[in-house]
């Protein structure tokens, strides 16, 4: 295997290059040729796997975390060279899909584990999403959650340090204030109209890294899933929470659950949109799948179940 390592330092809650230095050793010694590249601006994953695709490189695999990974999938899509990571972000939603160990504070080590999963990995051909001609991995979110990205990022590395709780902190004091818009919702040409206060469109099961909104979600069937949980204020924001909590969301009257190839969304003023936990602009926005265009590295601890 040939490969680049590209590295985002300003990812995760601490600086883990002697980390990198052992998963380097450790691929060499196994038969990969490796090299590697640091990212120092906005956009540069991108170019840097582009051109990694054109040198022909068999694998880049992002040491850093989801909004890297978002990064390297505009600069892949369409290519021959498949995406894998070495997971040092903050919420690692990819590598904990997949059963990949993330690098934590109290367990540097996991990196490693990390790589040796990657060792062992197949190669397989799955979806991607566009919005507004920006291709994402995981998912996109509008409302609620896509507010608390615009609010939180970019985040210090002090932040970062501890995990999820800014961005759960700040997710109750939106959703303190959060009572939602009006929306309409073409799925693959039927409308749906109602108040919205959070909608998911994903192409992967996993959200936060802890809840399935999306809980059959394939990586390869050729479609989104896309989750709209309608009301107005706190009190049906806590509803949803705790329905979700019990994996009970998708039975709720309040919450529309489609499958789709196209969804446009509109709303009665504009809404903020989070792309792969990153903020991107806000509404109208045109989501559609891309069926099998990116190639994953798949470690062996994936669950069949994001397959058909």
């Amino acid at each position: 295997m040939k490969a680049l390592i590209i590295h985002n330092p300003t990812a995760g809650p601490r600086e883990v290059e002697d980390e990198l230095d052992l998963v380097i050793e450790y691929l060499c010694n196994n038969d990969w040729q490796v090299r590697r590249c640091v990212t120092d601006h906005a956009g540069h994953t991108t170019e840097l796997a582009r051109q990694a695709a054109l040198d022909g490189m068999d694998a880049v695999l992002v040491a850093g975390g989801d909004g890297t990974l978002c990064e390297a999938v505009n600069g892949l899509v369409g290519s021959r060279t498949a995406l894998g990571v070495l997971p040092t972000g903050t919420g690692n939603v990819w590598a904990k899909q997949l059963g990949l160990p993330a690098f934590t504070l109290t367990n540097p080590n996991r990196l490693l584990v990390a790589a040796h999963l990657l060792h062992e990995a197949r190669v397989k051909a799955i979806d991607v999403g566009r919005a507004n001609g920006r291709y994402f991995l995981l998912f996109a979110g509008l409302g609620l959650d896509a507010q608390v990205a615009h609010d939180m990022e970019p985040r210090e590395r002090a932040t970062k340090r501890l995990g999820l709780l800014p961005y759960l902190i700040a997710s109750v004091l939106v959703a303190s204030e959060f009572y939602g818009v009006r929306t309409t919702v073409v799925v693959d040409g039927k409308v749906i109209k109602g108040r919205s206060l959070f909608i998911l469109v994903s192409n992967a099961q996993l959200y936060g890294g802890v809840l399935r909104i999306a809980p059959e979600a394939r990586l390869d069937d050729g479609l989104l899933d896309v989750v709209i949980f309608n009301g107005a204020g706190p009190a049906y924001t806590l509803g949803h929470l705790l329905r979700l909590l019990g994996g009970r969301h998708l039975h709720d009257p309040s919450v529309k659950f489609r499958r789709a190839r196209r969804v446009i969304v509109d709303s009665a003023k504009p809404w903020p949109i989070q792309i792969d936990g990153d903020p991107v602009g806000t509404t109208p926005v045109t989501f559609q799948v891309i069926p099998r265009a990116l190639l994953v590295l798949v470690p062996p601890t994936a669950p069949a179940s994001l397959f058909v």
